[in-house]
């Protein structure tokens, strides 16, 4: 009874500071009914930001009386927010080893599923005036470069790139999350980061990508899963399903995505 109340607690803790953001109503909306109609919380990994906001609204379209509200962050971060008791309907990780941390904790409802695949690039300012043309070039003298830091997925796919490359440097900032190393480059602070193909590629009218043929041994799966403790299990189905659907991977590979493996 001590650790439910103290779980309870943490949980009602970790609501107020989220700070989430919704395509539709908030979550103080009315509760979910039996048609699982009703607000529906989805924690997300930030690469998913532009690609899961248009399907939340594509979702809301299709299915009346659904509101749903995202909570985009770290999927490291989400992941200990889900297993410390933060209430949420589903997650969608940017690698298997942050959902390992939900579903070793028991918190998933089945088996995750691979949603989409993602790449890294090299992210530079629109005309790369540091003439980044590989990860070599990141080790130059003078060029300052941003990574995740090594437990959010895109710095663990980073870490593997740069070791299959033999190529070993100093970041000048370690973000928690890919969102935050974009952003570096976009204010100009280093002269490139490591990030997804996705991310730059919503911000096209900043950035240039540079490919690099490492990348492909740091290839990410994204899994998602239904919680276990979802307040509305019925729409948290109907969402996975949603995004896991032709229309879904449209959105998804149009962003920049890969489709999964026998997708």
């Amino acid at each position: 009874m001590t650790v439910r109340w103290l779980r309870a607690a943490l949980a009602g803790a970790l609501v107020a500071a989220l700070g989430l953001t919704g395509c539709g109503g908030g979550a103080d909306e009315s509760p979910t009914g039996r048609d699982g109609g009703g607000p529906l919380t989805v924690f997300a990994a930030a690469s998913l930001t532009e690609s899961f906001t248009r399907l939340g609204k594509d979702f809301e379209a299709a299915h009346p009386g659904h509101t749903v509200t995202f909570n985009f962050a770290g999927s490291s971060a989400l992941a200990n927010q889900i297993t410390q008791g933060a209430p949420a309907d589903v997650f969608a990780a940017a690698s298997p080893a942050t959902m390992k941390t939900v579903t070793d904790a028991g918190d998933a409802d089945g088996a995750p599923a691979v949603l989409v695949r993602n790449q890294l690039v090299v992210a530079v300012p629109r005309g790369n005036p540091a003439r980044v043309a590989g990860l070599a070039d990141l080790t130059r003298p003078g060029v300052k470069v941003a990574l995740c830091a090594e437990q959010v997925p895109c710095g663990a796919a980073a870490r593997t790139a740069l070791d299959a490359a033999g190529v070993r440097l100093t970041p000048a900032t370690l973000e928690q999350d890919v969102k935050g190393a974009l952003a570096k480059v976009r204010l100009g602070e280093v002269d490139a980061a490591l990030v997804y193909r996705t991310d730059v590629r919503a911000a096209v009218a900043d950035l240039d990508a540079v490919e690099f043929p490492e990348s492909a041994r740091a290839v990410n799966d994204y899994p998602i899963v239904v919680l276990r403790a979802a307040g509305n299990p019925a729409g948290a189905r109907a969402f996975v399903d949603f995004v896991r659907s032709d229309a879904g991977l449209a959105v998804l590979t149009a962003a920049g995505f890969q489709a999964p493996p026998g997708g």
